[in-house]
Order: structure tokens, then C-alpha cells, then sequence
């Protein structure tokens, strides 16, 4: 949807700016004109009008009709998609989050565990709709058996089935008959009957052992009754039974769930500052970049680069591709490390920290790709730019045009060439290749690949700000957008359907970040005119343009009042009628009845819950659908972990060390003791 939309708006700005502002342009000065792959960039920019040219009025009835046109399609696209997220929560019956808030920091009791103290608030203030809750506990016994059970897994896989070994029935560790040493093993297929069953009450009373956290899953009896407790303050101190929808299961982020509360706003404060002083440490390598685009300063400064840089390729290559190149090339770290500080700052959702550092690397982008390459070449004359504020609209106009090449540029080695690297995606092919010819791994299966949304997304974003900025004072970027969002959208639409995994559902998410940076563009390629119109002292174009900026305030803010609360929280009309269709239908006490077993940390899942799909994450992996343990005891998921191949085989080893229940955690000790 949001490649599809772009290509929309800025197939109707190509058609009016190449149409009307390109021509002016070319023609703004009576001069000789060269043929047209000959002429200077700034032939084709604003900069070519004289002064007080009557032709700036095409330039001013320009930006009223892209304004028009994008405010249009903002509008119908945002209602199209904030009714499509309401039938999405419509649709979504069966969800366990719609019953389940999340309360974070339950005060601790001298006299009761937090479980008991979760009760008896509840049973106290919610006893009409509370059904039951579940905590959160720390890493430990089972965690520990899990993490036993992955290295064991990933210790035997590549074992080929050919090597022969003379079989024994002594034992050589947990999982082989006999009490004495031996250097063979068999496993067994759980389907044979070799191990004995775990009650779920037995595994119950395994998890109760664990450290509880201040945090637990409260279910209630219907889908307002949770509302409700998640929207109200449950008591005169704000920092104590915090309350909130919970995610949904597979999108809980089980990590930061053991963040004590009391941090989080000190996490927010320390990631803020961290994010704000590498955007400034990103200057240096921004400053350097832009140095390579004014030969003359670098020719000054470095006077034993004067012959090299006299070659007109080398003089191409330098000041034209390989800044963007470097540039891009820089801005790989980015991502990873505003996802890194999104992690700190404590999101209890996947899809929540995903949103919150795509926001980050939107406004990093923003910043470094384009008003510090636009304001300055160095960091010294960046400061002196933004001492005088009220000179930005001219500055941003005297900048803009001079930077029109590098940005087109720009687009070709992160748009174009990124667009390709989707396609063959480099680093995963590099990566296989040298996971099988040097690591000699065998196994034949990839890891599940997520949609980059706190990469693509700003990509998309920034080059509409580059769109909006250079339409009517260097539309000669334009035809090159609009190939990079044709290909986007096919390609990407191909990677959603048949590459990317999705894990869980955004819900329409993106869209508000997407509006608003819309939006932010559009006023400020407006601002931008106007520093221009000022400059070319048309004080006719200038008048109108300040109205313009003023309506287009006012539609941000009426679509911020229309649609923006539909993506931040739940109608209670919807709800209830989901509530009254489920107690007809009587599906309300099945749905109740699969509430726990869906927010267990530990996989408990009984038969029918499992066809349902409610195996919760229990570690930090974003595990596809396909491959989350659906066992229904704890022995038969430990096993089930090492046997993957679809029949049982009996796999013999030459050597396997001599071992004991008690080298293992004590989970896999009270498992031997049981069978």
C-alpha cells in the first residue's frame, strides 16, 4: 500500500512539474542552449529565472496542484486504511490479546508471592469480568532444559546415519538405556512410546519453582472488560499496576517483560541521548562525504591531488557517484543500532520495538541525508547555518538546487541498486555460501527472513521528502522516483507474498508514520519555495504560497482528529458486538480455555489447543508459525527437538562421552528421574 500510493502522488507531480516547470526552467534565461545531455544541471533547476520573472507563477499554481493532489490521496487512502484496520479487529475473534492485559509493576507483598497479590487485587476490584492471570518468571529451570535441548539438537544433526558403530545397550547419557558407559546411542521416535508421560499438573509445579516477576497476564471474561482495565488508572500512583493490552503471543517481546518499570523511563531518556549524539557523531563522516563534491576546497586543502583530480572520470567519479556510494555504505550501521536502542528502551512487542526504531531511522535519515548534505560541507559552517534561524527558508533554497546531482545519485546507489539487492539478497548468499564451503554446515535449512520495515520504509520516505523538495526547484528527479516506486512495488509485493515470513500482523501500523512525514515533506518543500520566491523577489508568488502552508496545517491536524485514534486504540462498539456473536455462538468458553496455554512462557499446549496454534515463543527468536514445538509434554517436545526428519531413524555414533543426569540442568535431572 505505502509503495503503491507513492507511486500514485508522484506519477501526477512527474506529469505536472516535467509538463510545466522543466520547460520554464530550461527557458528562464535567453541564451544559446546546447543539446540537452550537454547542458549544465542548473539549466534544469529554479536557479536559471531571473529575478522577478512573471514565470514563477507556473511554479506557485505547481505547488498548489501537487499540494491538492497528495492531500487528496492522504485523505481517501487514510480512510480506506483506517476501515480496513476495523475490519482487521472485527475479524480477529479468536485473538487472545482482545481478553489479556499486561500489568507491570505489582507491588511486592512481605506476607504473599506477586501471584497471590495479583489475585486478591483482582478478585478485590474485578470480580464480576476477572477470569484468571499468569506470571512471568525468570530464566531458569526450564529455560536451562530448553537451552540443553538446543545445543544437544544442534551438536547431533549432522550426524550421518552411515557411520556405522557396533550398538549397545549401555548408556552413554540421558536419553540411551543401561547404566554403564558406551559409545553408541540410539534415538528413539516419541510416536514408539519410549518415554514416559509429564503431567501437565507435574510441569505446573516445575514452573511454580521458577522466580516470579513483577509482571503478569491477567484474562478476563470478555473483550471490553479488558479494555476497559487497560485504558483506566488503577490507583493513585501511576507507577504501580501499570495496565495495557497485552500482544499478541507471538509478538511478545519476553525479554523486556523482566525490565523492572521504575526503569523505563530512565531506558527512554538514555536511548533519546544516545540516538541524539550519534546523529551528531554521523556528521564527521557526513562532513567528509560532502568535501569530495567541491573539488576546489579539496584541491586547497590537498595540493598533491591536483593531477589526479584534473582527469575529467576521475573528477566524475568523485564529486558525482562515490559519495552517495560511501554515504550509503555508512548508513548500514544505522539500522541495526537504532533497533539496538529501541531494544533498551524496554518494548514488550516485536512489532512495537520494529515501529519504534523505523521512527528512529526516519528522523536519522532525514536529518543526515538531507539538511545537513544540503546545509554545509563541514561541520563548523553547519553551526553558523543554524545560528540564524529565521534565514533557513533562503538557505534551504540556495542549498537545495546545488545538491539536485548528488541526490540523484543518491537515488541510483540506494534506491536502484538496493531494489536489486532485494532481489538477490547479497548477504544471505554470502553467508550460505560460507556456512557450506568453509563451515562444511550441511543442513539444508535457511533461516526465516522478517520485512527490514525499519529499513525500507524510511528508504521510501526519504526519497518522498527528495521528491516533494526537488519538484518544482529541480524536477529533473522526478522520471527517476518514479521507476525506483514502479519496481518497489512489484518487487516488494513479490517479497511480502513468496519471501518474507510474517509473524505477526501490523494492523496498518506503518500508515500514520507514513501520512506524517508525507505531510512534514510537503510543508517543507513549501517552505522552500517560499525561501526561493523570496529570493527572486516575486512577492505575488510568496503571498500565495503562505496560505498554503497554513491549509495545509489544518488538514494534518483534521486527519490527526479523524483517523489517528482508530490506530491507537480499540472501539468499544466493535468489541462488545464480538463479545455478544462469541456468547450466542458459544465460543466465549473455548476462547477462555485457551487463554493460559496461549501466554505460557514454557510451550504447554494441550491437544486442541495446539491445532489451534498456540504455542507461545519461549525464546528471544522470531520462530516462523511452522516451526514452534507443539508437543503436548515436556519429554516429547526435549526429543522432538532432536529428531526432525519426518520418519524415526535409529542414528549410531562412533563416540558419545560418558555422562551422567547431573551434567545436564536439573530439568533434564527430574526428567531422568521420571522415566
Amino acid at each position: 500500500m505505502l509503495w503503491s500510493s507513492s507511486g500514485w502522488l508522484f506519477a501526477v507531480v512527474a506529469v505536472v512539474c516535467i509538463s510545466f516547470v522543466l520547460p520554464v526552467n530550461y527557458y528562464g534565461q535567453k541564451m544559446e542552449h546546447k543539446e540537452a545531455h550537454l547542458e549544465s544541471l542548473s539549466i534544469f533547476t529554479i536557479e536559471n529565472l531571473n529575478p522577478r520573472s512573471r514565470w514563477l507563477w507556473v511554479h506557485c499554481l505547481s505547488l498548489y496542484i501537487i499540494t491538492s493532489a497528495a492531500c487528496a490521496l492522504l485523505y481517501f487512502e487514510y480512510k480506506i486504511i483506517a476501515q480496513k484496520r476495523l475490519a482487521y479487529i472485527a475479524g480477529s475473534s479468536s485473538k487472545p490479546s482482545h481478553f489479556t492485559v499486561l500489568m507491570r509493576a505489582v507491588p511486592q507483598s512481605p506476607d504473599q508471592s506477586y501471584s497471590e497479590t495479583v489475585r486478591q487485587y483482582f478478585t478485590n476490584y474485578y470480580a464480576p469480568s476477572y477470569l484468571s492471570h499468569l506470571m512471568v518468571y525468570r530464566d531458569g529451570i526450564i529455560q536451562r532444559l530448553l537451552n540443553d535441548a538446543e545445543k544437544m539438537r544442534q551438536a547431533i544433526k549432522h550426524v550421518s546415519p552411515d557411520v556405522s558403530c557396533n550398538p549397545s545397550m549401555k548408556s552413554c547419557s540421558t536419553f540411551c538405556t543401561g547404566p554403564g558407559p558406551t559409545n553408541s546411542f540410539k534415538i528413539i521416535s516419541d510416536e514408539a512410546g519410549g518415554v514416559k508421560k509429564l503431567e501437565l499438573g507435574e510441569l505446573t509445579t516445575l514452573t511454580t519453582t521458577e522466580e516470579e516477576r513483577p509482571v503478569a497476564f491477567v484474562f478476563f471474561k470478555s473483550r471490553y472488560d479488558a479494555l476497559v482495565a487497560s485504558e483506566v488508572l488503577q490507583t493513585s500512583n501511576p507507577m504501580l499496576w501499570v495496565a495495557d493490552l497485552a500482544p499478541e503471543p507471538h509478538d511478545v517481546y519476553w525479554k523486556n517483560l523482566k525490565v523492572p518499570y521504575r526503569q523505563l523511563w530512565m531506558r527512554k531518556i538514555a536511548t533519546l541521548v544516545g540516538a541524539v549524539a550519534f546523529m551528531f557523531v554521523f556528521l564527521l563522516p557526513v562532513a567528509g562525504i560532502q568535501g569530495l563534491t567541491q573539488l576546489n576546497t579539496l584541491s586547497k586543502n590537498f595540493p598533491f591531488l591536483r593531477p589526479i583530480l584534473k582527469g575529467n572520470l576521475i573528477n566524475r567519479v568523485i564529486t558525482g557517484y562515490l559519495p552517495s556510494v560511501i554515504l550509503v555504505l555508512f548508513f548500514y550501521t544505522v539500522p541495526p543500532l537504532m533497533m539496538y536502542f529501541s531494544t533498551l528502551e524496554g518494548c514488550i512487542s516485536r512489532s512495537l520495538r520494529k515501529r519504534s526504531a523505523c521512527i528512529r531511522v526516519v528522523y536519522f535519515t532525514i536529518w543526515n541525508v538531507f539538511f545537513v548534505n544540503i546545509l554545509s560541507g563541514s561541520v563548523i559552517r553547519q553551526l553558523s547555518i543554524f545560528s540564524s534561524v529565521k534565514d533557513l527558508p533562503a538557505q534551504l533554497a540556495k542549498a537545495v538546487p546545488t545538491q539536485a546531482g548528488f541526490f540523484m545519485t543518491y537515488c541510483f546507489t540506494s534506491g536502484w541498486a538496493g531494489l536489486a539487492a532485494e532481489i538477490i539478497q547479497p548477504v544471505g548468499l554470502i553467508w550460505n555460501l560460507i556456512s557450506r564451503v568453509i563451515v562444511k554446515n550441511k543442513d539444508a535449512s535457511y533461516e526465516t527472513l522478517r520485512f527490514p520495515y525499519h529499513i525500507e520504509i524510511p528508504r521510501l520516505l526519504l526519497f518522498g521528502l527528495l521528491g516533494f523538495t526537488n519538484s518544482v526547484i529541480a524536477p529533473l528527479i522526478l522520471p527517476f522516483l518514479l521507476i525506483y516506486f514502479f519496481l518497489a512495488y512489484l518487487i516488494y509485493k513479490n517479497q511480502i507474498i513468496n519471501v518474507y515470513i510474517t509473524k505477526y500482523e501490523s494492523g496498518g501500523q506503518y500508515w500514520p508514520i507514513f501520512h506524517n512525514t508525507t505531510i512534514f515533506s510537503l510543508i517543507l518543500s513549501q517552505v522552500i519555495a517560499l525561501g526561493f520566491f523570496g529570493l527572486k523577489l516575486s512577492t505575488v508568488a510568496s503571498g500565495f504560497t503562505i496560505p498554503l502552508i497554513l491549509l495545509t496545517l489544518l488538514f494534518s491536524e483534521y486527519c490527526r482528529q479523524r483517523f489517528a485514534p482508530i490506530f491507537q486504540k480499540y472501539p468499544a462498539e466493535i468489541l462488545i458486538a464480538m463479545d455478544r456473536a462469541d456468547e450466542i455462538t458459544g465460543k466465549m468458553e473455548e476462547l477462555h480455555n485457551n487463554l493460559k496455554a496461549a501466554y505460557s512462557q514454557i510451550p504447554i499446549c494441550s491437544q486442541e489447543s495446539s491445532k489451534a496454534g498456540c504455542s507461545p515463543p519461549c525464546s528471544d527468536q522470531e520462530l516462523p508459525a511452522s516451526e514452534v514445538l507443539k508437543a503436548e509434554n515436556l519429554e516429547a517436545e526435549v526429543i522432538k527437538a532432536f529428531q526432525r526428519s519426518k520418519s524415526s531413524h535409529d542414528l549410531e555414533v562412533k563416540s558419545c562421552p560418558s555422562g551422567s543426569p547431573s551434567r545436564y540442568s536439573p530439568g533434564f535431572a527430574e526428567i531422568y528421574k521420571r522415566t
